[in-house]
């Protein structure tokens, strides 16, 4: 089974799940508008390579796709978009 990414607001995490089975995790805090990425952590016994980026592509895309911007605290979410500079415009001038 393909893993799937879901937001879970009221944890204020986005999870990746194969299935049942939790695999990793993007924890957020809002702010408005903002959405301050503070963690993410993925199973590495799960045997799959690429989850963490698989979770914040699929966060970051619902981030575009509802208006909102975002506040890389987490340093694998701020390499992550230094490496995909199609999603720098996501990054809040505020800082959250």
């Amino acid at each position: 089974m393909e893993p799937t990414v879901a937001n879970n607001p009221e944890a204020e995490r986005y999870e990746i799940r194969d299935g049942d089975t939790l695999l990793g995790i993007a924890a957020y805090q809002r702010r408005g508008d903002t959405l301050v990425m503070t963690h993410t952590e993925v199973d590495s016994s799960a045997g799959h390579s690429g989850l963490g980026g698989t979770l914040v592509k699929a966060a970051l895309d619902d981030v575009r796709a509802h208006g909102q911007k975002v506040v890389p605290l987490c340093p694998f979410v701020h390499g992550w978009i230094e490496r995909h500079p199609e999603y720098a415009d996501l990054v809040s001038d505020s800082g959250g």
